[in-house]
């Protein structure tokens, strides 16, 4: 039975080298809420990674909670996204308690910004760099 309001596995980053070739590759950008990592995908559609460590969130429930909302927040703005590109969601803040609402529309702002750096391209500089957060 085919799920309606799914997060089917084409819209996933799911391998690990996918992971390490955004976060050598790609480029970063910065809100209240998240930091996104965005690299081209090669794909007609983006898709979605979630970084949300431990260290941070000791309890598995606050740790899928902010996945659940990061999940959510993507799969609402994906016709609002660039198109073939992977994101990687970090947690800006610890402990963070994001809002659905909130988290949407800072995901769709920084998706484009993120795609505006590819697009100048250039050398990466400060945070741009390659060091994992």
């Amino acid at each position: 039975m085919k799920r309606p309001l799914g997060f089917p596995r084409k819209f996933r980053v799911v391998r690990k080298a996918d992971f390490a070739r955004a976060y050598k590759e790609g480029r970063r950008a910065r809100g209240a809420l998240l930091l996104v990592v965005g690299a081209p995908n090669g794909l007609p559609h983006p898709r979605l990674g979630l970084s949300v460590g431990k260290r941070i969130w000791r309890g598995a429930v606050q740790r899928n909670r902010v996945r659940r909302i990061f999940r959510e927040a993507f799969r609402l703005s994906v016709p609002e996204l660039p198109p073939g590109l992977d994101f990687v969601l970090v947690p800006a803040a610890p402990a963070l308690e994001p809002d659905l609402v909130a988290t949407q529309q800072e995901l769709v702002r920084l998706a484009h910004k993120v795609a505006r750096r590819l697009v100048e391209g250039g050398p990466r500089t400060g945070q741009d760099a390659g060091a994992k957060p």
